[in-house]
């Protein structure tokens, strides 16, 4: 039996800070599979009371 690799999320080298993580895939991208899901975690820093 073949065994699936993990995959783990990673971001490329080179890329500004989060720019082209914000942009929407085109509808082209979308037909062709060629795009990524892409999740984002704020976290909030107000003072805790």
């Amino acid at each position: 039996m073949e065994k699936k690799k993990k995959e783990e999320s990673t971001v490329a080298p080179g890329m500004d800070s989060y720019e082209q993580l914000k942009k929407d895939a085109t509808e082209e991208e979308i037909k062709e599979g060629d795009y990524t899901k892409v999740t984002r975690l704020s976290l909030d820093e107000v003072d805790p009371s």
